[in-house]
């Protein structure tokens, strides 16, 4: 190779500067705005702002998702908020285009522009709050059921059989924490959710993907991981959430009652889906977990074995604790 070519890289980081340039142009904004990196990982965020109007820009990573695949999201939101419901919106730019393409040194980047969600991320949030998450996940749920969307289903397979595969490029199956992998998945069977309802889901709704206001006002946000499931994994996934953020597991109650609540002051739970919680957090975090050995190019500095023990014991933890008690209908 001559010296004088450009050496080919697998990920890029574009220069917040040029985006800023580039987006000003094709959304015709004023020169006001200054483009910031907010932050990298599985797709990039930058900030847009003017001092007074602020957005939000997702490069994703190359190959990440497909065009498709992205539209199929942007398409989602956009219906969403027709429908009233708080969720962070795409921005069409000045040809009423949604995607932009970028050719990055690895190929092509999709760029799109999506509304700031007002507030705060709340990692230690109140009763009400949790009520209001509630709420609103189910409004969006009564929505999305029974639809569909041309990207992922989540059952068995992808939650937990793919992930473990993409494990054992790493880790030797005879390892404590891939037996237990394994065993979950063993105790796992997609028939144990029949009669379940089903939709499109977003798969990851945490204090890290929401926004609140003093007057706590909710968006939701970064629907990236959405696709088809059954919609009780949205529920498990945010009570598993709230069970490690509160070490206290008397507040951790209260607050999880009153997430249940909310979400049942919108739209009923059976019997089944509440003992489904434990089981469709679970299967949510080992699917994660499967995405940090897939995505090995920006989770290496953690993904060991010290840090499987610890993922797998947070787990087990969930697991446990739902052995000793059960999750009650909170009407």
């Amino acid at each position: 190779m001559n010296h004088q070519q450009t050496f080919p890289v697998i990920a890029s980081t574009l220069s917040a500067r040029q985006l800023g340039y580039f987006v000003k142009d094709r959304y015709g904004l004023d020169d006001k705005y200054n483009c910031t990196l907010f932050r990298t990982g599985m797709n990039h965020t930058y900030f847009l702002s003017n001092g007074e109007t602020k957005y939000v820009l997702r490069v994703y990573s190359h190959n990440w998702r497909s065009k498709t695949e992205i539209i199929e999201e942007l398409e989602l939101l956009k219906t969403l908020k027709n429908k009233n419901l708080s969720v962070s919106f795409p921005i069409e730019d000045k040809d009423g285009a949604f995607i932009q393409e970028i050719n990055a040194p690895e190929g092509i980047r999709y760029v799109v522009l999506f509304s700031f969600a007002q507030g705060e991320k709340i990692r230690f949030m109140d009763k009400e709050t949790c009520f209001r998450i509630g709420a609103l996940m189910a409004n969006i749920h009564n929505y999305t059921e029974n639809k569909h969307i041309n990207r992922v289903s989540y059952h068995k397979k992808s939650l937990i059989e793919s992930p473990y595969g993409y494990l054992k490029q790493f880790f030797s199956d005879k390892l404590p924490e891939m037996e237990f992998i394994r065993e979950f998945g063993g105790n796992f069977q997609n028939s144990d959710f029949d009669n379940t309802k089903t939709g499109i889901i977003h798969m990851d709704i945490w204090y890290d993907n929401m926004a609140v206001t003093d007057e706590k006002e909710i968006t939701i946000f970064d629907f990236d991981f959405c696709g088809n499931g059954w919609q009780i994994l949205d529920v498990g996934y945010f009570c598993k959430q709230l069970f490690f953020i509160e070490s206290d597991k008397e507040q951790y109650e209260l607050k999880m009652q009153s997430f249940l609540r909310g979400y049942q002051s919108n739209r009923f739970l059976s019997e089944q889906e509440l003992r489904l919680i434990p089981k469709a957090g679970a299967s949510i975090f080992i699917f994660y977990l499967g995405v940090q050995a897939q995505r090995f190019d920006w989770s290496n500095i953690f993904l060991t074995e010290n840090y499987l023990k610890m993922f797998v014991g947070r787990i087990k933890a969930w697991m446990d604790y739902y052995t000793k008690n059960e999750v009650t209908g909170a009407i």
